[in-house]
């Protein structure tokens, strides 16, 4: 089995990717569920060109998972429900798992009443929220996820974690198109994109990450804390942050950001006891079908079409990630150092073939 470790990017397809993430999952001891829940999550990411939120994960949940902070094997159940409301365990299980589960539980709510909002209680780290967002336009329905997570943003005019990068998602179903998508962390950046950019060797933009008194670098290895989503208005970033934190902690019951064990570690042995929320709608409940899809037609078409700024053009959430996916559909994706490292010491570990030629 090749030990060598690149030091260069290396390019994989899709399908040898997902392959080999569901082999090394089931290696280090999860049960099919996880496998197919947490590749699902890191695969969104990595198709989409969201790649601080793909398969670069698979190392950390692996520790996770080996560690105990992960349980490979849980018993995700609802633990209550009241008409269109549900409360859902994830058993400390891994969080892209939880996710698709509940959002399968707010889809079948919102068929029957309008309205699905299932909360989910004992997860971990979720990954992408948009895969579960998207989960629900696939099936028409529109979907919203939302999580909080370990504190790693100041507030505004802050100097201090607070927050944590708290994403919010929403995805809209298109007849004859691809959903509308929308997809952000209500940190300027997401953390996951500092290492990334560590591993790149590249700066990161200005006004998106503090040292360790607040004030903005734009050094990955300086970067102590993010900074809230709008620069010198950052404080409808750190407003949207809390809109996450109450419906994934406050609501569920479960740590605020402040609370959490950090992501990072040291402690891979104990559960996080992280909180989600996820609500689906089913736009016939509230007007004819036809009526919506010809309004979002309309919407996007005359969003697209609208003018640009000089070499510019418009473009509507989501539009980037298809190009992406499209493209890395037919030509692979191009995996960093780190990745690919990773994805090198994991084969050797558990005696498979890696998703490229070393």
């Amino acid at each position: 089995m090749p030990t060598e470790h690149p030091t260069s990017p290396v390019r994989a397809t899709l399908a040898s990717i997902d392959s080999f993430c569901r082999a090394v999952f089931m290696a280090a001891g999860a049960d099919e569920a996880t496998s197919d829940g947490a590749t699902r999550a890191m695969m969104h990411g990595t198709r989409l060109g969201i790649d601080s939120h793909g398969v670069r994960l698979l190392p950390h949940y692996v520790k996770g998972l080996i560690e105990g902070r992960i349980n490979p094997q849980p018993k995700v159940a609802l633990s209550s429900a009241f008409g269109a409301v549900g409360v859902l365990d994830a058993d400390n299980g891994h969080g892209g798992l939880a996710t698709f589960v509940a959002m399968d539980h707010a889809i079948e709510l919102a068929d029957r009443h309008g309205i699905g909002a299932v909360a989910i209680r004992n997860s971990s780290h979720f990954g992408p929220a948009g895969a579960y967002a998207l989960q629900a336009a696939g099936q028409g329905f529109i979907g919203f996820a939302f999580c909080n997570s370990d504190s790693f943003v100041r507030l505004h005019d802050g100097a201090m974690r607070f927050h944590g990068t708290n994403p919010i998602a929403c995805a809209v179903p298109v007849e004859n198109g691809n959903p509308w998508l929308f997809d952000m962390a209500t940190s300027a950046v997401p953390y996951n994109r500092v290492q990334l950019y560590r591993s790149l060797g590249k700066s990161l933009p200005a006004g998106t990450a503090s040292d360790s008194r607040g004030y903005d670098t734009t050094d990955p290895d300086e970067a102590n804390m993010l900074a809230p989503l709008g620069g010198e208005f950052g404080f409808k970033g750190a407003g949207l942050a809390g809109i996450s934190e109450i419906l994934s902690a406050v609501l569920t019951g479960m740590k605020l950001s402040f609370d959490i064990a950090p992501m990072p570690g040291p402690d891979f042995s104990t559960p996080r006891g992280l909180g989600a929320f996820v609500l689906a709608m089913k736009p016939e409940a509230f007007l004819d079908k036809h009526q919506f899809d010809a309004a979002m037609t309309r919407y996007l078409e005359t969003l697209r079409n609208s003018p640009a700024r000089d070499d510019l053009n418009v473009m509507a959430p989501g539009d980037r990630e298809w190009k992406v996916a499209e493209d890395r559909e037919k030509n692979g994706v191009e995996l960093d150092p780190a990745t690919a490292q990773s994805f090198a010491a994991l084969a050797a570990r558990y005696a498979l073939q890696p998703p490229f030629n070393p």
